[in-house]
């Protein structure tokens, strides 16, 4: 199991670990710390999925069998590693008991949760709007 955040690069370096940089370099400074990200809307709609699941008791199998869709598939999905198609949305939630628009609702409802602690009070260009809603385009 590798120690790097999900949708994180990997970064290997070029020169051994305290190595010189070449004469008449100029002097390497540190990185700038990498910037909170927001989270993927896929990775959100997979923990509701797994949250759901998980709350009910059922296995990954069980609800794969029953939303028609393959175990492997549902459990990438979950874990937010595939942008799983409405379709495949919907068969989850039903195969749970919730409809797509409960699955959207949630997914959205923990996106402007989390989203609060990325705004930080300066958004670049955020909108103003009182709006409160989803917006996906295929």
């Amino acid at each position: 199991m590798s120690n790097h955040l999900p949708n994180e690069a990997r970064v290997i370096p070029l020169r051994p670990h305290g190595a010189r940089p070449a004469a008449g370099a100029p002097p390497r400074q540190a990185p700038p710390a990498p910037a909170a990200k927001e989270p993927l809307w896929r990775d959100l709609v997979g923990d509701v999925l797994r949250r759901e699941r998980l709350a009910q008791e059922r296995t990954l199998k069980d609800v794969a069998d029953e939303a028609r869709i393959s175990m492997p598939y549902l459990s990438e999905v979950e874990r937010g590693r595939k942008e799983a198609s409405s379709e495949v949305l919907a068969a989850a939630a039903h195969a749970l008991g919730l409809n797509l628009g409960d699955l959207l609702t949630r997914a959205q409802g923990e996106l402007t949760r989390v989203s609060s602690r990325y705004a930080g009070g300066s958004r670049r260009g955020a909108s103003t709007s009182s709006h409160d809603g989803v917006c996906l385009a295929a």
